[in-house]
């Protein structure tokens, strides 16, 4: 692995979305400094990472634009280049460009002055922006024009261009097994019910294991409904999981219950973390009531055909 750091430098028109950009980039891990003047930026290289960073440093995004103080496009474009090289920088540059109707309808629609046009119609400090931003236009290796674009599609577009950098291309993704009888998981985003299997519960050979015993999991996998249904889950979640990143979700919670969370709840949500291990996927399997004393009056009735 390189041990370049990445620093992307974010300009662009002023309304045509920096701030959008700069915030998403921060949500996926980037370290985020906005109108920094390019004077002390050696300083910002130099200065000690944080406790939170582990001594890793972290992606760095640097927003540039005509609020930035000693903003200077073409001494910025004849300085940056030699400071990626002395520094070991892997530079980036994107620049957010917009139809000038556009912006001014975003200007009229916020009540906002342009920056170079305070005391003037927003079309005259458009025009003045576009030219003096020229230089870093020319400059910039990515060129990003937000015209028909949302913010939420922007942030998206931002999300599949530089998630990679920092793995955060995909959200965080646990599976919890629990049981009903002691409420359902906080925060769960997926909650699937396992109660229409056969419990090992009743089985008294079976009652003290868990899921994770090749018994119990033998014997819940037996069930003529097991592998139809658990197959159907393991396809939603791979299908729902690229739609959950696109959408920017940083952390996707899958449940899977069954009545006390020991046994059937416990084995599916193993298989289903496998399953989503070999699609790709980094599951966190966390059993909470997997250490629950076993109760007959948290299982109910045992279904005809059980052993008690």
């Amino acid at each position: 692995m390189s041990d370049m750091q990445d620093v992307l430098l974010v300009t662009g028109l002023s309304g045509a979305g920096k701030s959008t950009v700069l915030r998403t980039l921060e949500d996926m891990g980037w370290e985020v400094v906005d109108n920094l003047p390019l004077s002390l930026l050696e300083r910002l290289l130099d200065a000690p990472l944080p406790p939170s960073d582990a001594g890793e440093r972290r992606p760095l995004a640097l927003g540039l634009g005509a609020r930035t103080r000693d903003f200077d496009p073409e001494r910025i474009v004849a300085r940056i280049g030699g400071l990626a090289e002395a520094r070991g920088l892997r530079l980036g540059t994107l620049f957010l460009d917009c139809a000038g109707t556009e912006l001014e309808r975003r200007y009229a629609e916020t009540r906002r002055r342009h920056p170079l046009a305070l005391d003037r119609p927003a079309h005259d400090g458009i025009a003045r922006e576009r030219e003096l931003l020229r230089p870093l236009r020319e400059f910039a290796n990515r060129l990003l024009d937000t015209t028909d674009l949302s913010a939420n599609a922007l942030a998206q577009q931002v999300r599949v261009d530089f998630g990679a950098v920092t793995g955060a291309d995909r959200p965080v993704l646990t599976i919890t097994s629990f049981g009903f009888a002691r409420g359902l998981p906080r925060g769960a985003d997926l909650v699937f019910d396992m109660r229409f299997l056969r419990n090992p519960h009743w089985v008294p050979a079976l009652k003290p294991g868990t899921g994770l015993d090749p018994d119990v999991a033998a014997y819940v996998a037996a069930d003529p409904a097991y592998k139809p249904a658990v197959s159907r889950i393991e396809e939603l979640i791979a299908l729902l999981l690229p739609r959950y990143r696109a959408e920017g979700k940083s952390y996707v919670s899958v449940a899977i219950g069954c009545t006390g969370g020991r046994h059937r709840s416990v084995h599916v949500a193993e298989r289903i973390a496998a399953f989503l291990c070999d699609a790709g996927f980094s599951p966190t399997v966390l059993h909470r009531d997997l250490k629950a004393a076993p109760q007959d009056s948290l299982e109910g009735s045992p279904a005809a055909g059980h052993i008690r």
